[in-house]
Formats: structure tokens, C-alpha cells, sequence
């Protein structure tokens, strides 16, 4: 690196399997930070000492609380500190965001490098359409609260993405199933490392498949949109007959709002007019 770092927050993206996807500039950033926030102390050692770099580490983590939080913001704003997560970009389904928004109350600088995703990997992998889609964290544990997450996403005419677990994943084959009958499906897993897999069927199909094979890893869901929305362009009528199924009108037209950003008012008229 030519230049010292100036003080601020620096965003970093690491490998989410293979070492070699590691950027230049990432590698550059991690050399000249003063600190690195991580979630695992150990995971980011290997990967540091993969790249020959020896750095003081602290942990921020689902846990971190407020104290560990000022203790990051006050070296940041005399000191450049870089940010990761145990495997790909920060923020995305963890907890960075609240550390990137106090930086950016108080003037601190905040600088994000792009890197892997594994949820950007999995939807360009899986053959499903990526004009539009929504990612939405990690699938509920619990079946109901599971099932009312999918049902309450089942109008968004994009494809829809979730990190899910390999001990879950047959029971979030069968909320999808149930819950958004018709619609293809991805398993991504292992992604970038020597057994890759992104595996497209129906959940019935992918059901027997991962019963005859367990799954190892971690795993991405890619659920194509809506079997009748045109892509592109939103057909409301499609999207209110698939929560007319199982809910109100008053409620499709709520969930279709949200969805689209149409007038609920309209839409309630409308739904009223399919039941």
C-alpha cells in the first residue's frame, strides 16, 4: 500500500470458502488497519496468517454490547479499523450495522470493499431469476413463525433468498412446499470450496435427494418468484389471488402494498372483486 490508511471504519469482504477470492485491496486494508473487529478470533487468525499478516484482533460479535462497541468507535476515529465477518461480506445477516450507523452519527469515515457473498454466488449459480430479488437472512427455527416468513413474502414478485442451516433445510423444504406450492428452488452449499453444489428441483424433489444424501455445510435457499408475475413488470391481480389463498382481502391488499408500493386502497377494491 502506497498511502496510510486515514482513521474511519473499513468495511471488509473475506473468502466464504476459497482462500484465493480474497481481494488485493482487501489484503492491503488488513495490512495497514491498527485493528481488526471480527466475530471469531480464531477464524480470522487462520485467514491472517494465511496472508502473512499479523494484526491485533478484537471480537465484535451477535453479543458485543455497548461497551465493546464505544471501544471500536473511539479507536476509529483517531485510527483506521477494519471490520469482518467470519466468512464474506459484514453486515449481511449480522449484527455490523448498528457499528456502521454510530460511525456515521458521529462523522467517522466508513469505507465498504466489495467482496464475496454467498447469497450473490448462490442467486447467480442457481439459474433463477436475478433481475429482482429479495434476501432475507436466516429462515425462522420455529415451523410457525417459518411458514408465516414465507407466507408473508409470497407476493414479492422477485426471487426470494435465505441462509438456512443443513439440520434444517429438509423442514425448509417442506414450509416452501407447502407454503409456496409451484415455485422452483435452489440448494446452494459448499460454495467455492472443492464440492460445490447448487442443486435446482422442486422441494419434493430436493426432499428425497438430501434424505438419500445428508447435507454438510452451510446453505443458501433460492426460491424462484411467483409462477404468474411477468418479469419486469408487477401483476397485482397474480400476486392477490396467491394471498387471497390464505388470507382476508383486507389483508392480501395489505401484503401486496408492502410488496409493491401500490395503492392499498385499489387493491383492496380489487381483492374484493377476485373473492
Amino acid at each position: 500500500m502506497d498511502q496510510k490508511l486515514l482513521p474511519g471504519l473499513y468495511i471488509v469482504a473475506t473468502p466464504i470458502g476459497n482462500l484465493g477470492d480474497i481481494t488485493l485491496r482487501a489484503v492491503d486494508v488488513l495490512r495497514g488497519v491498527s485493528t481488526i473487529a471480527c466475530e471469531d478470533t480464531r477464524v480470522t487468525g487462520r485467514l491472517l496468517h494465511h496472508l502473512g499478516i499479523s494484526g491485533r484482533m478484537l471480537r465484535y460479535d451477535d453479543h458485543a454490547g455497548e461497551a465493546e462497541r464505544e471501544r471500536l468507535l473511539g479507536l476509529m476515529a483517531v485510527e483506521p479499523v477494519a471490520l469482518v465477518s467470519d466468512a464474506g461480506t459484514p453486515l449481511i445477516s449480522d449484527p455490523g450495522y448498528r457499528l456502521v450507523r454510530e460511525a456515521k452519527e458521529r462523522g467517522i469515515a466508513v469505507t465498504s470493499l466489495p467482496g464475496p457473498s454467498a447469497a450473490i454466488v448462490a442467486i447467480t449459480l442457481s439459474g433463477l431469476p436475478s433481475d429482482r430479488f429479495l434476501f432475507a437472512g436466516f429462515l425462522p427455527n420455529k415451523a410457525k413463525a417459518r411458514e408465516d416468513t414465507l407466507r408473508e413474502l409470497a407476493a414479492v414478485p422477485a426471487t426470494l433468498v435465505f441462509y438456512e442451516t443443513a439440520p434444517r433445510l429438509e423442514a425448509a423444504l417442506e414450509a416452501i412446499a407447502a407454503v409456496l406450492p409451484g415455485r422452483q428452488v435452489a440448494v446452494a452449499r459448499e460454495l467455492t470450496k472443492k464440492f460445490e453444489e447448487c442443486r435446482p428441483g422442486s422441494p419434493a424433489e430436493l426432499i428425497d435427494h438430501y434424505r438419500a444424501h445428508p447435507p454438510k455445510g452451510e446453505i443458501v435457499l433460492v426460491i424462484g418468484p411467483p409462477v404468474d408475475a411477468p418479469t419486469g413488470e408487477i401483476n397485482a391481480d397474480a400476486l392477490l389471488r396467491a394471498e387471497l389463498q390464505t388470507s382476508k382481502a383486507s389483508q392480501a391488499a395489505a401484503a401486496v402494498a408492502r410488496a409493491t408500493g401500490l395503492d392499498r386502497k385499489v387493491l383492496y377494491a380489487r381483492a374484493l372483486e377476485l373473492k
